[in-house]
């Protein structure tokens, strides 16, 4: 990138506006969150309904009173956000590249999560959306009847398997506090609280995702994989899994609190 093209691209990130969309997008990230939360104490409690994930969640959002338009505004704030952090991670630079290249990958990974919620709010306001649970296993299919599939798709899993982790560690450690400016008193607190609860929450589920992908490999078994719904919906049939799928969806519902607080305390700077 030229000097001329970074100054450039420097103050259409820094711009009041498209700061103003990448905060944006925390929210809507959020509310989609919340939503997943309420979806999986629903399946804890009552058994069946909508697709506990983020495709169940918007399907349920479109079908509210003027749903569509808040679906159209979670597509856009998804988006935005993502464009923001890829433009974060080109203009990352310093001394040391090693830390330059680590702080990219870290962005435009997160670009690629938030990218995921507001291009799954826009199919689903296209009409064109599809449960996690089914992508999953179409996707493993396609994996396992590649050459040495089976090892790649069980690479997937441990991939995911260690995301889920570095979610919980990042929550017990509080790693997310540097991305974050932490109001003073009782709210810091609370935001803290908020954190921590929903990272850890996220990795569970997360790395039970990632379970099943191995699994399936292991099986060589397209069917044992599962998006996030079905990641949810196992914890169901174990052993006080209930309350256990309930507790994860009072974390999922922090998290989406926190990310919606994180819309005004984020560091964009």
């Amino acid at each position: 990138m030229t000097e001329t093209a970074r100054q450039n691209a420097e103050g259409v990130q820094q711009s009041t506006w498209f700061r103003g969309l990448a905060r944006f997008g925390f929210a809507a990230s959020g509310l989609v969150q919340g939503l997943v939360g309420v979806l999986a104490i629903q399946v804890a409690v009552q058994g069946g309904g909508q697709e506990a994930d983020q495709s169940g969640a918007l399907k349920a959002l479109a079908q509210a009173p003027f749903g569509a338009v808040v679906v159209w505004l979670v597509a856009i704030g998804g988006l935005a956000l993502a464009l923001w952090l890829v433009v974060d991670g080109f203009l990352e630079r310093g001394s040391d590249a090693k830390r330059v290249w680590k702080e990219r990958v870290k962005a435009w990974g997160k670009a690629v999560v938030y990218g995921a919620v507001g291009v799954t709010a826009l199919r689903t306001v296209l009409g064109a959306s599809q449960d996690s649970s089914r992508s999953a296993r179409q996707g493993s299919s396609t994996v396992l009847s590649l050459p040495g599939g089976q090892i790649l798709l069980g690479l997937v899993g441990v991939g995911v398997v260690v995301i889920g982790v570095a979610l919980v560690h990042r929550g017990v450690t509080k790693g997310f506090l540097e991305t974050i400016r932490v109001p003073s008193g009782s709210r810091g607190r609370a935001v803290v609280v908020l954190g921590q609860v929903g990272y850890v929450a996220r990795g569970v589920a997360i790395a039970v995702v990632g379970i099943l992908f191995v699994v399936a490999a292991w099986r060589t078994d397209p069917g044992a994989a599962s998006g996030l719904d079905g990641a949810l919906r196992a914890f169901a049939g174990l052993p006080f899994g209930r309350v256990v799928l309930a507790a994860i969806g009072v974390g999922w519902i922090a998290s989406g609190v926190y990310l919606v607080a994180r819309a005004r305390l984020a560091r964009l700077d």
